[in-house]
């Protein structure tokens, strides 16, 4: 039996807004596009009561909560705070997943013979808001699963262990919209079928589910029951993505090597969001007729949209390309991956700009990567 700790940032980015500016405290914050096409990226505890989410367009937003604090928001500067967690997180504990700019998992299995866990626990959490100043929640259960759970019941900035043997009580009363993996598709399909509790979805023979839901009703199940063997991946900051060009003539074209790059960029950040995740360091590299080899490196806000990533990706290559000698190589890596979606990023974005870079990844996913490209990559 494994002993999982789930560690949530209580309305993340509007806690650190508060911090830049202790004013915002109680006030109803909504943080996104600030235009009517914008989205809602976050909100506070307060705004929440008026009916606002995050993802819903900001004109509504307007409408639920109009005496909110509208802020546009600031990628950057929400990226350093969570790398802050990290590290703190890093230092202490022996088997560690950043699950999102907001979410950590730990692996603290075996450490009872040390520490008391829900004291260890504690320390650490205690620890983060000190450092940080940043209010934590977080859930000790056997997996990931209770251990999420566990950590929205203790919202907002508080602390919830559920024991082994009280696994099942626990979960048994509460909405089945609890459980991660049920969104908007499943869970009127579950209310359809009179299924609105854990307990009631844990009754339900695994083989019927199977039958429903395929692959993923076998999943649900095993979450309303307890059961998650998911293991906490070891968080690494030298995971990353990348793509390399070799010349079969060494060359000098500028032009064409930073088309070249845009075709890099616009395959690996479509990959990135189809496994939902964001990079925050873009490194580009560049090999001469010589073989010297050069590299440079910038890190950015979280982000895998291709017109975030492509500016930077041409400003490090005219950095890095001094020498004006012949090039054979060209490259670009994406690294510091984390889980996320990169809608976060939407702060100055229209709901079109979503639109669009949806419909761009249908077109890709049904036909190919290289099915639809810019104009500038041709």
């Amino acid at each position: 039996m494994k002993d999982i700790v789930h560690f949530d940032l209580d309305t993340f980015f509007v806690s650190v807004e508060r911090l830049q500016n202790s004013s915002l405290a109680g006030k109803p914050v909504i943080i996104g596009g600030m235009s009517d096409r914008g989205v809602v990226a976050s909100c506070s505890y307060e705004a929440r009561r008026f009916g606002v989410s995050s993802a819903m367009p900001m004109k509504m937003a307007r409408m639920l909560c109009r005496d909110a604090v509208f802020i546009r928001g600031d990628m950057e500067l929400y990226s350093r705070y969570s790398d802050m967690v990290t590290e703190i997180i890093a230092e202490r504990a022996p088997l560690y997943e950043k699950a999102s700019i907001d979410e950590h998992y730990i692996d603290v299995t075996g450490m009872d013979r040390f520490f008391g866990l829900l004291k260890w626990t504690k320390d650490l959490r205690k620890s983060i808001m000190d450092h940080t100043g940043l209010p934590i929640s977080f859930g000790l259960s056997v997996n990931k699963t209770v251990s999420k759970i566990a950590t929205g019941e203790a919202k907002p900035n508080g602390e919830l262990q559920v024991p082994k043997d009280t696994v099942k009580p626990f979960l048994a009363p509460l909405s089945i919209r609890k459980i991660p993996g049920i969104g908007e598709k499943t869970y009127p399909l579950l209310r359809s079928m009179g299924v609105s509790t854990i307990d009631t979805l844990s009754r339900i023979p695994q083989d019927m589910m199977e039958r429903l839901m395929g692959k993923n009703g076998i999943i649900l199940w095993e979450r309303a029951n307890g059961i998650d063997i998911t293991p906490v991946r070891p968080y690494s900051e030298r995971k990353s993505v990348s793509s390399e060009t070799t010349f079969d003539q060494d060359t000098t074209d500028i032009i064409r090597m930073k088309e070249i790059l845009v075709k890099m960029v616009e395959k690996l950040a479509f990959g990135l969001r189809a496994q939902e995740k964001l990079t925050a360091c873009v490194t580009v590299k560049i090999r001469y007729s010589n073989f010297d080899t050069h590299t440079l490196q910038k890190h950015i806000p979280y982000t895998a949209f291709d017109h975030m990533l492509i500016p930077v990706v041409k400003e490090l290559f005219d950095k890095v390309y001094q020498r004006r000698m012949l090039i054979r190589l060209i490259g670009v890596r994406f690294s510091k991956l984390v889980p996320g979606s990169p809608q976060l990023n939407m702060f100055e974005e229209s709901t079109e700009m979503i639109n669009l870079y949806q419909a761009l990844d249908r077109i890709r996913n049904r036909y190919g990567v290289k099915s639809i490209t810019k104009g500038i990559a041709i």
